[in-house]
């Protein structure tokens, strides 16, 4: 027998764990006094038993309670009796027995999260006999990194259904966690309690991003969302730095900003990041079309913004279960501020879940974002394309009807925002001579007209707030600097930009 095998066979000849006796005494704690129920029915089912027959039992006392009937031994033989199946569950003489093991309602609680307990231990058994199968060959479409997947989303889906977190916490405490929100916007400037944005109108709009929301940023491409979510992302790992060393010049931040970038290369985003912080045209530099004055410039803002907190994920269409994963990691490793996707539709559900439509799969990807953001405490950005509606209107301002598989992405969302700009769709509009219809003045007026229009709407973009479930909606109006793919602040009032 070889060194693998030695082990296995060693484990398949252990009983699963299983804990009789607290079965029996928690059923005749239930059935001596239905009370004990309420200190059970929160985290314990009939399945978690591992008797078949107590879980018959279990379930019956659980009916007959939550219907507002007494749950006895008299009654239960009577219901078991007219079902047909009170020698299945052990007869009178067993709910009689049962009575005998009974232990006090203050200890029913105790011998239930026994029973749980037992539960998750044999369901960690069939996870690591199915992760064992797996890595023998049992399912030949996993690879090995599929089946890690698999694993993970089995351990988290077990973590989700059988852990007993969770539950009231008194007004109290959800009182005086509201008054530390209000007291760091109150010592921050701006008015800011949450993760800066880098944009001075979205903070003040939103009061930053906040732990537990799922933000969606959507647009039709060549709208921006990329450049403005490394814009956010940017900004978020400026403040991280920033406050990191008040104190110590040297600091290092305590959190990071996570980048999941599934359309673009690690080496693109950070061309445009430097793009952007060293005003040179991105395209110029794919093509080599640059001096050594700008190249110098290049090097020196690369070794400027080099120590910011930014992790760069490239994983093309990485599964939801891989990025709870990894976040789980970097937050334990290197602290984590800010989740950001780019973007939605280009994510897998996790491995192993197959489902039946479209729309159900981003379903599953939008409510793994949202958990995401709840279990880590932190606020999560996913980009999001609009459909092709949006082209066929005379008014191409997105709505949130034009959110792709816009039901589920709509709802999970705390705050949905549209990146539109104006200029894109005018220069698609310049009027030709040849083919105008009409006289050479007709032309002339409207070539003026259109000129005086994309003089307006140049280098300007609108982010778009549709739904804000924590505060307004509204139009906030940005700087975009197409050369560089950049966005910032503007001064409608004096035309004076801001980074």
């Amino acid at each position: 027998m070889n060194t693998i095998d030695t082990p296995l066979f060693g484990l398949s000849q252990r009983l699963p764990p299983s804990n009789v006796q607290a079965e029996q005494a928690l059923l005749g704690a239930l059935l001596a006094n239905n009370k004990a129920y309420e200190r059970v029915s929160e985290f314990l089912a009939a399945e978690h038993f591992a008797d078949p027959i107590h879980g018959r039992i279990y379930q019956a006392i659980s009916r007959r309670v939550e219907a507002g009937q007494l749950a006895d031994a008299v009654t239960l033989k009577a219901e078991f009796e007219h079902a047909g199946i009170l020698e299945e569950v052990g007869g009178t003489a067993y709910l009689t027995q049962l009575l005998t093991a009974m232990v006090g309602i203050i200890n029913a609680g105790d011998y239930g999260r026994a029973v749980l307990d037992t539960w998750l231990r044999r369901q960690l058994i069939d996870i690591g006999e199915t992760v064992v199968n797996n890595a023998f060959g049992a399912d030949a479409e996993l690879d090995g990194p599929h089946q890690i997947e698999f694993a993970e989303q089995s351990l988290f889906n077990l973590a989700a259904d059988g852990g007993t977190s969770g539950g009231f916490i008194t007004f109290e405490r959800a009182l005086t966690d509201a008054i530390l929100g209000a007291e760091r916007a109150f010592r921050r400037a701006g008015t800011v309690s949450g993760l800066t944005t880098g944009l001075r109108d979205l903070d003040a709009k939103m009061g930053g991003m906040h732990p537990s929301d799922l933000l969606i940023l959507a647009g039709r491409p060549g709208m921006g969302k990329t450049a403005l979510a490394t814009k956010i992302a940017f900004g978020a790992a400026k403040a991280l730095l920033a406050e990191a060393r008040i104190k110590d010049p040297n600091g290092i931040p305590k959190a990071t900003v996570a980048v999941f970038s599934l359309e673009m290369s690690s080496e693109q985003l950070a061309t445009r990041l430097l793009s952007e912080e060293a005003r040179i045209s991105g395209d110029r530099i794919r093509r080599g079309d640059i001096g050594q004055k700008d190249f110098d410039k290049f090097v020196q803002v690369s070794r400027e913004i080099s120590a910011l907190p930014i992790q760069i994920d490239d994983t093309p269409a990485i599964t939801m279960s891989a990025l709870r994963t990894r976040c789980r990691r970097l937050k334990r490793t290197k602290g984590l501020a800010l989740v950001i996707v780019d973007y939605l539709q280009l994510m897998r559900p996790a491995a192993g879940t197959k489902p039946d439509n479209r729309v159900l799969e981003i379903s599953m990807i939008t409510q793994g974002l949202k958990a995401l953001a709840k279990e880590l405490a932190i606020p999560v950005i996913a980009l999001s394309q609009l459909s092709r509606q949006v082209e066929n209107r005379d008014d191409k301002r997105p709505q949130l009807s034009d959110l792709r598989e816009s039901g589920s992405i709509e709802q999970d969302a705390d705050a949905v925002m549209f990146v539109y700009r104006d200029e894109y769709y005018l220069q698609q509009k310049e009027p030709k001579e040849v083919g105008f219809e009409g006289s050479g003045e007709k032309f002339s007026a409207a070539l003026v007209e259109w000129q005086q229009r994309m003089e307006k709407a140049h280098n300007r973009a609108d982010l778009i707030i549709a739904k804000q479930r924590h505060g307004p909606t509204g139009t906030i109006p940005l700087l975009f600097e197409g050369e560089f793919t950049r966005f910032g602040d503007i001064d409608l009032v004096h035309t004076e930009y801001r980074d």
